[in-house]
């Protein structure tokens, strides 16, 4: 019975996802709402403002610095995080080796 659930649940979850993608506008409109005017101000402004011939990196570096900078904060928080939680210490490693 349990198996039953779990296979109707992803299918369930399966056929959402196709409607989803078939509903997706093929091409940007206006009425997407990824397209806004953002997207014409960054193409037509980033080279004077930023002199960055890459618009992303434009993008990325000074449009969006402060939010680049906190993804990279939280990004290296979680990774001292998980390297703490990894590391033995050496009275472990002495304790081990009375145990063998």
């Amino acid at each position: 019975m349990k198996r039953i659930l779990t296979f109707g649940l992803f299918v369930t979850l399966f056929v959402i996802l196709v409607i989803a993608i078939i509903d997706m506008p093929t091409m940007p409109t206006t009425d997407a709402p990824a397209y806004n005017d953002s997207i014409d101000y960054y193409l037509e402004n980033a080279l004077d403002e930023t002199g960055a011939t890459n618009i992303i990196a434009a993008i990325l570096a000074d449009y969006r610095g402060f939010d680049t900078l906190g993804e990279t904060i939280v990004l290296f928080t979680s990774i001292v995080a998980v390297a703490s939680v990894l590391r033995t210490t050496k009275k472990e490693k002495k304790e081990d080796n009375k145990d063998a």
